[in-house]
């Protein structure tokens, strides 16, 4: 099958994403390792700087307040991009290029001499149940294309239920990219996971029945608590090892 997704993985939540004829970029972070606000420690620098991941048609970004998935140096790359995609609250805050999104709005992302990628914010939960007033507001995208496969970009979501809720108004959704990592802040919601840990990405996998999925947001935080052998494992365990493809960071996979 010919590749439809490639994913050159920058670091921690940051990859660009070649879709459809256009080129994506998910929550940048661009800063070198150290101390972030909210007590969070980043722990490794991007494998690709800000002026070697290219021209950028659009930024898909799941929120804007936490610096784990906007750092300094991300928020200074937004303008070269042609749009940044993300929340209300945010577009608010960052203005610019930014169009915030409710869930289940749609944009489109116009490519020349064919019909646009269409994206659709869908709804993320940055942790447990109830957590939302405390997380703040946080969306994940769809994205669909004349003859190209629905791709499902989680953002920084714990719920598999949402997932599934997705998956049933959305679907079907053949690519997904998730936000993994297990993240842990001991001092929130009694240690909760606030994303995917392994084992529920591998249940988003069944649930979605997407045929390849590349997880981010695993690597290079300090409150990230599971990564990579833990995905791998999980999918094992689950059976569906063969839909996992993992990127190193720096560089791409095509799906």
């Amino acid at each position: 099958m010919p590749s439809t997704l490639t994913v050159r993985l920058v670091g921690g939540p940051t990859a660009v994403l070649d879709y459809a004829g256009l080129r994506l970029l998910t929550d940048p972070t661009f800063d070198p390792p150290g101390e972030h606000a909210g007590g969070l420690t980043k722990l490794t620098g991007p494998a690709v700087g800000p002026d070697d991941v290219g021209a950028i048609d659009a930024v898909l970004l799941s929120h804007d307040h936490h610096s784990d998935n906007l750092d300094p140096g991300g928020r200074a790359f937004l303008p070269r991009a042609g749009r940044t995609l993300t929340t209300t609250d945010g577009a608010g805050r960052l203005g610019g290029n930014a169009v915030g999104l409710a869930p289940w709005d749609t944009f489109a992302l116009e490519r020349p001499d064919t019909g646009p990628v269409t994206v659709t914010a869908v709804p993320a939960l940055h942790g447990p149940e109830g957590s939302d007033p405390v997380t703040g507001p946080v969306i994940g995208f769809v994205l669909t294309a004349d003859e190209a496969p629905t791709l499902y970009v989680s953002g920084d979501n714990a719920s598999v239920d949402v997932v599934r809720a997705i998956a049933e108004r959305a679907g079907p959704i053949e690519l997904a990219v998730l936000f993994c990592g297990a993240v842990s802040v001991p001092q929130r919601f009694d240690g909760a996971y606030l994303t995917l840990s392994a084992d529920a990405a591998a249940q988003a996998a069944q649930v979605l029945g997407a045929r390849a999925v590349v997880p981010v947001h695993f690597e290079g935080w300090a409150h990230f608590t599971q990564g990579a052998d833990d995905l791998r494992s999980a999918f094992a365990a689950a059976g569906v090892a063969d839909r996992l493809v993992v990127a190193e960071p720096g560089a791409s996979v095509s799906v």
